[in-house]
C-alpha cells in the first residue's frame, strides 16, 4: 500500500539571485521529523524581515568517472596528456549522446597502471545521472578506438563520487554548488531567534568547525543540512540517496562591524533535476509548479538551477533556526518533546 510521506509547506520564503527574486515562495518539505517544519518556518520568517536571502550558484555539473588499464604508468601519463590536448574528441562524443549533455571539465588520476578520468557534464534540467553515464560510455568507446593499448576497466570508478562522502566532491563539486547568505540585525536575533550574533558565531566555531574536525568530518562543518535536503528532495521527486554527498558543506557565522549576524550556508553538492525519474507524479509536478520550477525548453538548466537555489535558501532557514535554538539551554529538547512526544 502506498503511504505518502507527511508534507507541509514553509513560507513565505524570500529569495534573491542575480537572475530572479521571489518574496512569496511556499516550499514543500516531506518528512517524519515534525519539528523540521516549525523550525524552518522560523528561518523563513527571518528571510522576510531581513529583505531576502541572497543566493549565488557557483557551478552546475554532473559527474561520472571511468577507468582504464594501461601498459605502464608512463604510458598512462602520456595518454592522459594526449586526452587533455584532444579534448574535442570527448566533447564531440558527448554531444552525440544527448541534445543537452555537454562536457564541462576533465580531471585525471593515475595509480600504477590505472588511468582514471573524472568527467563533468552540463545536463540541462535533469539531475544527470543517466545522461552522464550514457556520455561516459560514448567517451570510453572513443578512447578505446584512439588508444588500442587501453583496456576497459569500469564505467564507474568511484571518483564521481556518487552517494558517498568524499573530499573531491567538496573541492570540485557535484551537481549545483550554491551559497545562500543573510544578514540578521541584532534586534531581530533577540526578538525572533532569542539569541545574539556572538552566541551563534561562537556556537558555529566550537560545534560545527571544531566539533567537525574532532569527529573527522570530510570538508563539512554544519549542523543538519541533511534534514532539510532530504525533505526537499522527497517533496520534489529527487534521488534521496544523494543527500550523502549533498550534506557536505560549511556554515559561516560572523558578527559584522555594525554588530549584526552574517550567516551563510555553502553547499557544493546539491543534486536535483526538474525532469526525469520521479517527476511524473502529480503531487511532484504540482510542487515544482508552485516553486516556479517547471522546465522551459528555451532555457535549459534554468529550472533545475532555480530549484537548487530555493533548496539552498531553505537549508539556510533550517540551519539558522537550529543553531539559534542550540544557544539556549533546554530549547532543543523542549521543542522535540512538544512536537514529537504523544501524551
Amino acid at each position: 500500500m502506498y503511504t505518502p510521506i507527511p508534507t507541509r509547506c514553509i513560507g513565505p520564503l524570500f529569495v534573491k539571485t542575480s537572475e530572479w527574486q521571489a518574496s512569496n515562495l511556499s516550499v514543500p518539505l516531506a518528512t517524519y521529523e515534525t519539528t523540521l517544519w516549525p523550525s524552518t518556518q522560523r528561518g523563513s520568517k527571518i528571510s522576510q524581515l531581513c529583505g531576502g536571502i541572497d543566493v549565488t550558484t557557483l557551478k552546475n555539473c554532473m559527474t561520472r568517472s571511468v577507468y582504464f588499464c594501461t601498459p605502464s604508468a608512463q604510458r598512462a601519463h602520456e595518454i592522459s596528456q594526449l586526452i587533455q590536448q584532444n579534448r574535442h574528441w570527448l566533447e564531440e562524443s558527448t554531444c552525440q549522446t544527448s541534445s543537452f549533455a555537454r562536457l564541462q571539465d576533465l580531471h585525471t588520476e593515475i595509480v600504477g597502471t590505472q588511468l582514471y578520468l573524472r568527467l563533468s557534464f552540463f545536463t540541462g534540467d535533469a539531475s544527470g545521472h543517466n545522461m552522464s553515464t550514457k556520455a561516459a560510455d560514448a567517451i570510453i568507446a572513443c578512447l578505446l578506438e584512439h588508444f588500442p593499448e587501453l583496456q576497459y576497466g569500469s564505467i564507474s570508478a568511484n571518483l564521481c563520487v556518487d552517494k558517498k562522502v568524499s573530499s573531491i566532491n567538496g573541492i570540485l563539486g557535484r551537481g549545483k554548488h550554491v551559497i545562500a547568505e543573510l544578514t540578521i540585525p541584532r534586534t531581530l536575533c533577540a526578538k525572533y531567534l532569542r539569541t545574539t550574533p556572538e552566541l551563534v558565531r561562537d556556537l558555529n566555531l566550537h560545534k560545527n568547525l571544531m566539533g567537525g574536525i574532532l569527529s573527522g568530518g570530510v570538508r563539512s562543518a554544519n549542523a543538519h543540512y541533511a534534514n532539510v535536503l532530504l525533505a526537499a528532495y522527497l517533496a520534489t521527486g529527487q534521488d534521496a540517496a544523494n543527500i550523502v554527498e549533498g550534506s557536505q558543506g560549511i556554515t559561516t557565522a560572523e558578527v559584522t562591524k555594525a554588530g549584526d549576524l552574517y550567516f551563510s550556508v555553502n553547499l557544493p553538492n546539491i543534486i536535483v533535476g526538474t525532469v526525469g525519474n520521479g517527476k511524473h507524479h502529480p503531487e511532484i509536478l504540482e510542487h515544482l509548479k508552485t516553486l516556479g520550477c517547471l522546465p522551459n525548453s528555451a532555457l535549459p538548466g534554468k529550472s533545475s538551477q532555480r530549484l537548487a537555489e530555493i533548496i539552498a535558501a531553505t537549508v539556510l532557514c533550517g540551519e539558522l533556526s537550529l543553531m539559534a535554538a542550540q544557544t539556549n539551554r533546554g530549547e532543543l529538547t523542549k521543542s522535540h518533546m512538544l512536537f514529537e512526544r504523544k501524551r
